[in-house]
């Protein structure tokens, strides 16, 4: 059974910083590519970033790029994603994303999803 579990979630204030998790169970972690998503009440889900396998190649969406680093531990089968100087506008639950296709900014290119971690910054 697969399983992505996301943490770090929470109530930070502009210009603050979250850390974001994802635990992966019940897949060969390293062989999958990881993205993360969000989803803001009354918006469709957006990419948000993307890493390869490896960790060696990673993509960004343009309305958080040079705010958010993706990384990967293969070791400990978790993607993290680090959010700093956030805004009102990053509110939104967080989706990980597990595929085993090529890094890809579409949410078709991914076979397994977890729940979801809210975010949510104050103005």
């Amino acid at each position: 059974q697969v399983q992505l579990v996301e943490s770090g979630g929470g109530l930070v204030q502009a210009g603050g910083s979250l850390r974001l998790s994802c635990a992966a169970s019940g897949i060969t972690f390293s062989t999958y590519v990881m993205g993360w998503f969000r989803q803001a009440p009354g918006k469709e889900r957006e990419f948000v970033a993307a890493i390869s396998w490896s960790g060696g190649t990673t993509f960004y969406g343009e309305s958080v790029k040079g705010r958010i680093t993706i990384s990967r531990d293969n070791a400990k089968n978790t993607v993290y994603l680090q959010m700093n100087s956030l805004k009102p506008e990053d509110t939104a639950v967080y989706y990980c994303a597990a595929g085993t296709k090529t890094v890809s900014r579409s949410e078709w290119n991914y076979d397994y999803w977890g729940q979801g971690t809210q975010v949510t910054v104050s103005s």
